[in-house]
């Protein structure tokens, strides 16, 4: 049987303090930024017009979510939304996050590599994290070698996009902070604060593919490829 091993301690609480650390430093962050006004006045959404519209970039809708920091950008519909503090913040938090989601919206108009390929991992990935886990139970249950593996590359697939992520992420906040202070939206001086409830927010990306990769790594070594030979 697949029962639990306590060596997944082992691999995943690396992840999991790192999940937490950073969980609670973007909020922290967001918080703090969030009680510093910028000097235009601009909100997050007004921001992400402006943004979009100097870019070229037409067809865009913005609108609001609820939720903390639900901000996101969907380019199946062309839609940016952005979180009540964001959307209506004038504060240097919320024209942070508002230009990294117009980040997104400019990545998809210029066919981004990354953002691209991310897309087309969407879906193999949430069968991946869904599945895998109940089709490896299932193979060690049965000692069904091809049911292991297959359980194995399900994962993978959500370990490729939890990677691919990455890239994608760190680029529309590269995005973010230069087109601020090229359209002057903040002063030059203001960028370094909103960069880190970028970078703080980056964490939070950087530690899901780390526990995803060290998931992986468990799920190898109950195979027996990285020298764990049970089959119970």
């Amino acid at each position: 049987m697949f029962h639990f091993n306590p060596a997944f301690l082992l691999f995943m609480l690396p992840g999991m303090a790192l999940s937490l650390w950073a969980s609670m430093r973007v909020k922290s962050t967001f918080q703090h930024y969030s009680q510093v006004g910028s000097r235009s006045g601009y909100s997050g959404a007004e921001a992400a017009r402006e943004l979009l519209s100097r870019t070229g970039i037409t067809g865009v809708r913005i609108e609001p979510v609820d939720g903390f920091l639900s901000d996101h950008y969907d380019p199946s519909s062309r839609t940016l939304r952005l979180s009540p503090d964001v959307f209506n913040g004038r504060s240097l938090a919320a024209l942070g996050v508002a230009a990294h989601e117009a980040g997104h919206a400019i990545q998809h108009a210029h066919n981004y590599g990354p953002l691209n390929f991310r897309s087309v991992m969407v879906k193999p990935a949430m069968i991946g994290s869904n599945l895998s886990t109940f089709i490896m139970m299932a193979g060690f249950a049965l000692h069904a070698a091809g049911m292991i593996w297959l359980g194995i590359a399900l994962f993978s697939a959500f370990v490729v996009f939890t990677l691919v992520t990455l890239p994608v992420e760190f680029n529309a906040s590269s995005r973010a902070v230069a087109a601020l202070v090229d359209t002057r939206i903040i002063q030059s001086d203001e960028a370094a604060d909103a960069k880190k409830v970028l970078d703080a927010a980056a964490l939070t990306y950087v530690a899901a593919a780390i526990s995803a990769v060290m998931q992986l790594l468990y799920f190898l070594w109950r195979a027996g490829l990285l020298g764990d030979r049970r089959r119970d």
